[in-house]
């Protein structure tokens, strides 16, 4: 599936959500700390439903595996029978790349020219190549800086100077594990974005509360975002109120604001929502008789 295919779906399912169309029960967490984290997420849209089981293991890539493994099944919602299983970790990758570009592009200022993205693993490469796909020019940052180097020549991206230089651009794309702060406070220049997709789980967290205090915060899901995002530190410490965050979805259906001038700062908390997921098996399995995918009759 192309990229700019993923950002379609995933922009199609924020807006069914929005609408009530589609239907998301919350993100269920089976901790197996330190080491990592289970993740089970239902969906129901499209005349489908879908359940993700996924994991969060970011020590793997030490011992040669990868960090998301897991499978991603879907049903027909008129019988319950299952027409497709998916790999999670491809499912993953295409869906956060659409989602931080979308982000962005709803978020950012109308005349951002500088993108860069923090962090050149699966998903950080997808969201690279998701801008590039798009047009826009990307710069990758990673702690790797030979990582970083591979996969700018493979999609055509440029590697960043340095941390800072990356963290400079108009448009931001953090995609780290999130056992670190990445943007600190007063780390952000008015009219950037940042679009924050590392921070998807408990004690996960790339912006510092200060930051997230004086910014204009916008997230995927208020109920999953402010208990397993981001969000959750500012609204612990009692930073952030629901009225202060706006969903993406709200603002693709024009029922709230998005940027309001050229000098706001937006930020984007995603935590991963099971509907797009759901919009990316949909259109895979859209494209499953032009690729001579071999099917079940039940």
């Amino acid at each position: 599936m192309s990229p700019e295919r993923a950002l379609a779906a995933v922009r199609a399912a924020f807006v069914a959500y929005a609408r009530g169309e589609w239907t998301m029960p919350p993100k269920v967490y089976v901790p197996a700390y330190p080491e990592g984290d289970f993740r089970a997420m239902p969906a129901l849209g499209g005349g489908h439903a879908l359940l993700k089981w996924v994991t969060s293991f970011p020590g793997n890539p030490a011992h040669g595996l990868p960090t998301v493994t897991g499978l991603v099944l879907l049903s027909d919602a008129s019988n319950g029978m299952p027409v497709g299983v998916f790999d999670a970790a491809a499912v993953t990758a295409l869906r956060t790349g659409a989602a931080a570009v979308l982000a962005a592009e709803t978020l950012g200022r109308a005349d951002a020219e500088t993108a860069a993205v923090v962090g050149a693993g699966v998903n950080g490469e997808a969201v690279a190549r998701t801008f590039v796909a798009r047009g826009r020019r990307v710069q990758l940052w990673d702690v790797d800086s030979a990582r970083a180097r591979s996969v700018a020549e493979a999609i055509g991206a440029e590697v960043a100077r340095t941390r800072e230089a990356a963290l400079a651009s108009d448009v931001v794309v953090t995609v780290t594990p999130g056992r670190e702060i990445v943007l600190d406070e007063g780390s952000l220049k008015p009219g950037q974005h940042a679009s924050l997709m590392g921070a998807d789980g408990p004690g996960k967290a790339e912006i510092a509360v200060a930051e997230l205090a004086r910014v204009q915060v916008f997230c995927d899901d208020w109920e999953q975002a402010s208990h397993n995002g981001d969000l959750v530190h500012a609204v612990e410490a009692g930073a952030l109120r629901r009225d202060d965050v706006v969903q993406l979805g709200d603002v693709l259906i024009d029922t709230a604001e998005g940027r309001q001038s050229d000098e706001d700062i937006t930020i984007f908390d995603s935590t991963g929502l099971a509907i797009q997921d759901l919009a990316i098996a949909l259109a895979a399995m859209e494209s499953a008789d032009d690729l001579g995918v071999p099917q079940l009759d039940f």
